[in-house]
């Protein structure tokens, strides 16, 4: 009995001892989160750069990295507001908080179906983001571990893909936005479903590559979930159709195409968006990777790093390659295979791709030239994750190679690292196209991948000279060592952990801000504060939002319509007509930093004493209220009507109309003009997605809402739908009768009734998959 629970044992540690070192790796990299109660979350840069927190003295403290500024006044933020709608009753349809309100769920990076979101409403909050980082790299090197080993690699060899993987750069520098590591996490999984169908013929494996898919495509990228589908495409193509078997090549094509029709409920609306905003418009290749960059494969810190401040070219989050100095060497020596094993020249062939595509090539070029959507509008380097994912494979069956192969063919590995070491130094020495400083910077960092270098050489000479088995399992053992060392350095260096209360921590003018919740504000400052206060802002930062609201901007700083910025409207604070601006559209508050007074860039609310009063004062912070705000709905008896364009500003902001009492239109609403009307409009209800308002008017007349046009919104005045008209350039405004009524403005698109539609066609599918494939097996 003894010995059969020894040969028991001994069983299972064998089976599982890989697994276990990737979690342990996992749990030493979150030991912070898990042991010292601390949240992968730049707490200290929060609270030192970010107002308010950064205009209080107590707050300023040294941070680590200071590089992931759209985490804290974006994706926290959204993932706040997007928690709070669902826990409300909510669909997140539609965000009144920035922009003067904006499309929510069709923001594709609000990930408002992720299935992570369900961590928000088993624990608190702050905790679930935690979990919600660090879970990604657990999700990619698990997944990529079980990939790996369906392709035959070594239990040792899946390790080292595995954790190559789990803290490649792409993932590390992204993990802290809970959203691309998701998007790509999951590619392993999709390939994992695909290879095991090739083999099995399991439906389980169908399924694999059916929620692998729709999973990406709710995390929150849609541009990477993308690379996620093309990479499993291609992988069908080199696995499936060699096989000639017509049911399997079916089926297997009919699980891609399902994966992403079960996300149509964020897919379409998101498409819709992209159609009519600026974004969609502009094709270009930025962030392309240049060569010379590309030698962080081996030094990932060659040119410098965010964490230290001393990086001095390149995009460092954008065009990271970096998957381990040892397991690129053994990616490399994966190529002496080349002839011997399909799934080598697959990866190999799949890198190349990649690499063309995130490089200055024609490759890239054409994506442009034919206008290919989200490729061509979105930075171009980040495809590079699919290179990053492909040498991770590559490294294992390359670590596996090395192993088995003869003495003198593992010197390889030798002449592969002396390669690199000599261009390495080479770039150093002789400061090919650098400074003196820039030389400093990249010496200090080749350092530590040198030494990997040299390690690596003197394992590989070690067991090319000796005969000694237990000798050769220590070299093994010790490279495996040194790639868990140098990931799990890699990974600690660039992710905060920061304690719980520097995450958007309560002071007096947070709390202040809890008491004007959904009043409109004007303000130096971000999301951080619109967005996780709920306090409606005319500002934002987003890929994709209303492009006419961003005209709308720009005239108001001189009188001239330019262009929509590509990705942010950041409200003229002193410009010609913004007062007038700020009264029409209902910014009931302005947050007033004091060390900005006088400040050109700032609203100058000391020219107007008489048109403020003061509602909250500390030592860093004055908030006045606008007595002169209009209401943010009124009703008006006349209306002029103007074609889109420069004059339908000049008249808005001109002396001929009293704003007040005439809106203008772009289209006849042919009811009778009034210039003596008696009208209340009362707003009951201010949610989401459903502005409820009681009106009385004593004739016809027009009821106009200070909140964004936008496809999508629907009026009703007592349970009847009416026509919205795009009032004063970017805002709405409806016809209502005489009498007192009940108006609702409800957001609903079309596009999100087609993505419930096609998700729903798309479950409906996964029972006729089932019957059939059962059925031909």
């Amino acid at each position: 009995m003894k010995n059969a629970n020894s040969f028991l044992l001994a069983k299972t540690i064998k089976s599982f001892w890989a697994i276990g070192i990737i979690f342990l790796l996992w749990v030493l990299f979150s030991y912070p989160f898990f042991f010292q109660g601390k949240i992968p979350f730049a707490g200290d840069y929060n609270v030192t750069f970010f107002p308010p927190w950064s205009q209080y003295s107590q707050f300023n403290q040294p941070v680590k990295n200071n590089a992931m500024p759209d985490v804290i006044d974006q994706l926290y933020p959204w993932k706040h507001l997007i928690i709070s709608d669902w826990k409300s009753g909510e669909i997140p349809l539609w965000n009144p908080y920035q922009f003067a309100g904006t499309p929510f769920l069709a923001n594709y990076q609000s990930a408002a179906f992720s299935p992570m979101n369900l961590l928000f409403f088993i624990f608190p909050f702050v905790i679930s983001w935690g979990l919600l980082i660090l879970l990604q790299p657990l999700l990619a090197g698990l997944g990529m571990y079980f990939f790996v080993r369906k392709l035959q690699i070594s239990p040792a060899g899946s390790v080292v893909s595995s954790v190559a993987f789990m803290f490649c750069s792409f993932l590390t520098t992204w993990m802290g936005y809970g959203t691309l590591g998701y998007a790509i996490g999951v590619l392993p999984l999709v390939l994992l479903g695909l290879e095991g169908y090739v083999l099995s013929q399991r439906f389980r494996y169908l399924l694999l590559v059916v929620f692998g898919l729709t999973f990406s495509f709710l995390s929150g990228h849609f541009q990477i979930s993308l690379y996620v589908f093309f990479a499993g495409f291609l992988y069908f193509l080199f696995r499936y159709v060699p096989l000639r078997k017509k049911k399997i090549i079916l089926f297997g094509l009919v699980a891609l195409v399902i994966g992403v029709l079960l996300a149509s409920v964020q897919i379409f609306p998101s498409i819709a968006f992209y159609a009519v905003s600026l974004r969609s418009t502009i094709f270009q290749r930025p962030e392309v990777i240049p060569l010379q960059y590309l030698f962080i494969v081996v030094a990932p810190d060659f040119f410098g790093n965010p964490v230290t401040r001393n990086d001095w070219f390149g995009h460092y989050a954008e065009w990271g390659c970096y998957i381990g100095v040892l397991p690129f060497l053994f990616a490399v020596f994966s190529l002496l295979e080349l002839k011997k094993n399909k799934f080598v020249v697959f990866f190999v062939g799949l890198s190349l791709l990649s690499l063309f595509l995130a490089t200055p090539t024609f490759l890239g070029d054409l994506i442009v030239q034919f206008r290919v959507p989200v490729l061509a509008t979105s930075a171009a380097g980040r495809i590079i994750v699919l290179f990053s994912f492909s040498l991770a494979v590559l490294s294992g069956f390359g670590f596996d190679s090395w192993i088995n192969a003869s003495k003198k063919k593992k010197l390889f590995l030798d002449f592969f690292s002396i390669l690199f070491l000599i261009v390495g130094w080479t770039i150093v020495l002789v400061h090919l196209g650098m400074s003196l400083d820039h030389v400093r910077i990249a010496k200090q960092n080749f350092m530590l991948p040198s030494i990997l270098l040299i390690g690596a050489i003197i394992g590989t000479t070690v067991v090319f000279l000796t005969k000694n088995k237990k000798v050769v399992s220590l070299v093994i053992v010790l490279f495996l060592a040194l790639t868990f060392f140098d990931m799990y350095r890699f990974g600690s260096k660039w992710q905060s952990f920061s304690p719980q209360n520097l995450v958007f921590p309560e002071i007096g003018i947070t709390k202040f801000f809890q008491t004007i919740k959904n009043s409109r504000t004007l303000g130096n400052y971000g999301g951080q504060v619109s967005l996780y206060y709920q306090l409606p802002s005319l500002e934002g930062y987003d890929a994709l939002y209303p492009e006419r609201f961003g005209e709308f901007a720009s005239f108001v700083a001189d009188g001239t319509i330019r262009p929509a910025a590509r990705s942010v409207v950041d409200f003229p604070k002193n410009g010609k007509y913004t007062k007038d601006a700020l009264n029409l559209l209902g910014v009931t508050y302005i947050v007033h930093k004091i060390s900005d007074t006088n400040k050109p860039w700032t609203f100058p609310v000391w020219v107007y004493p008489n048109d403020f009063s003061i509602a909250y004062q500390d030592g860093s912070y004055i908030v006045f209220k606008n007595k002169m705000a209009y209401p943010r709905a009124f009703i008006v008896g006349d209306y002029v009507v103007k074609a889109h364009g420069k004059d339908e500003l000049d008249t808005l902001f001109g002396q001929s109309i009293d704003r007040k009492k005439t809106i203008l239109l772009e289209e006849d609403p042919v009811i009778a003009k009034t210039n003596s009307l008696s009208a209340t409009a009362t707003i009951n209800s201010y949610t989401a997605n459903a502005v409820i308002i009681t009106t009385t008017s004593s004739a016809k007349a027009l009821l106009f809402l200070s909140d964004t046009y936008f496809p999508g919104w629907r009026a009703y005045v007592d349970g009847k739908e009416t026509k919205i008209y795009r009032a004063d350039y970017a805002s709405r405004a409806i016809a209502i009768p005489s009498g007192k009524h009940v108006v609702v403005f409800r957001y609903f698109p079309d596009s999100f009734v087609y993505g419930i539609w096609g998700t729903v066609i798309g479950l409906s599918l996964i029972g006729g998959l089932y019957f059939f494939q059962k059925k031909s097996v």
